[in-house]
């Protein structure tokens, strides 16, 4: 599977169905690509020296963006040594998931074959693990695959269970409260570090604090991964006390503390779509109608699907959400246009004119595992190989 150049002539797709998520349904509508951005959208266009696809009966969509993924980072995770994914310690912004992204990994096509054309490569760890990046997934390096990077990660620390003796949980609650205590002291000095900086009074540059000043300039955002509520609350109050930009993801109770995110603007990458409660006294569907919560809430947020090759599950997730209350229209929003103005990109996840012509074009719904049949997927105008390894074993053991 070899990267598409970049595109050369204007091509133009002839009377799709065309789901803009902005304004709605557009169908039998003619959509003209031109130097890899959408340039029109209408009936009957005609363009010079353009090439033709007719696309009648066909579904198009904007190019899906994976959020908070492993992709290219991890490999095979049985095999240690493909496993790139995090570093060791608890305080590590100069850290950037760009530095290990393989863009020749075997699991991009897969997970492109069902539309996503852009990923956020997130690292993993404890504490704070570093910077994510966001990439298209056509790519010879990752030169080639950079679009951004997006800010720095804060693994939230929190007690999964509580332990079965008295003694065994006083242990959890102080060595909780030692690592929500390193966190503030190493923001603390961090917004030091920044002060110090920009008055000019710095004695010597140090490279972790360095990496931290974006966030205080609010030019990258703060994601907090987090799910429980006392957890959100926290990392609330540690946006509001520095002026930071708060993304929260997992966020299974963020829509508990809507009042509060929404008074400082945050939002909320939501990643447990396809997962059980997390409470045993819970509603066995609570995880599947909390989009539909956080939209009541007026949250603004989007659907993640972590992981690596599962991501490709993204579309179904999504799916899952319209099934418990959620609008088709809304649900695509939660996986283009809403995760691209997460990561700062104000010209993607939408069919307009002046968008990135990142799109994909199904047989049918790409909600439906059933239906959606990927037959073309196009990143800044350029037609992407659809060819993955699933497809050479299934041709390979078919024939055999």
């Amino acid at each position: 599977m070899v990267p598409a150049p970049p595109q050369t002539q204007a091509l133009l797709l002839k009377g799709g169905t065309l789901y803009t998520a902005a304004d709605g349904v557009l169908i039998n509508t003619d959509l003209l690509i031109e130097h890899g951005k959408i340039v029109a959208m209408g009936k009957q266009l005609a363009a010079n020296n353009a090439e033709v696809i007719d696309v009648s009966g066909k579904h198009i969509y904007p190019g899906l963006i994976a959020l908070n993924t492993q992709i290219g980072l991890n490999e095979i995770s049985m095999v240690r040594s493909t496993v790139d994914s995090g570093e060791i310690g608890s305080f590590n912004p100069e850290i950037s998931s760009a530095t290990a992204f393989n863009a020749d990994s075997e699991i991009i096509p897969t997970v492109r074959a069902n539309g996503i054309t852009h990923a956020h490569i997130v690292p993993a760890g404890n504490g704070l693990v570093g910077q994510s990046v966001l990439v298209n997934l056509d790519a010879w390096t990752i030169d080639d695959a950079k679009v951004a990077a997006t800010g720095q990660h804060l693994v939230w620390p929190a007690i999964d269970a509580p332990a079965a003796t008295q003694e065994e949980r006083e242990k959890q609650a102080t060595e909780l409260n030692e690592q929500i205590s390193d966190i503030h002291k190493n923001f603390a000095a961090s917004f030091h570090y920044y002060q110090a900086a920009k008055a000019g009074a710095l004695a010597q540059k140090q490279q972790s604090y360095d990496a931290m000043q974006p966030l205080f300039e609010r030019r990258a955002s703060l994601f907090v991964h987090a799910d429980k509520l006392n957890s959100i609350e926290s990392a609330a109050a540690l946006a509001r006390q520095y002026g930071l930009k708060l993304i929260i993801v997992g966020g299974y109770d963020a829509w508990r503390a809507a009042d509060i995110l929404n008074e400082i603007n945050a939002s909320v990458i939501y990643t447990h779509m396809l997962s059980m409660p997390l409470r045993h006294d819970d509603p066995i569907d609570l995880p599947y109608r909390i989009p539909s919560l956080l939209a009541a809430a007026n949250l603004p947020f989007a659907i993640g699907f972590s992981g690596d090759w599962d991501t490709r599950n993204l579309p179904f997730a999504a799916a899952q959400a319209i099934s418990h209350g959620l609008s088709s229209e809304l649900s695509l929003q939660a996986i283009t246009v809403n995760a691209a103005i997460m990561l700062g990109q104000q010209d993607m996840g939408v069919l307009a004119p002046g968008y990135r012509a990142n799109l994909v074009i199904s047989k049918g719904d790409i909600f439906d595992p059933k239906q959606h049949g990927v037959e073309a997927l196009f990143i800044d105008g350029r037609l992407v190989d659809l060819n993955n390894r699933h497809k050479q074993l299934y041709q390979k053991y078919l024939n055999r």
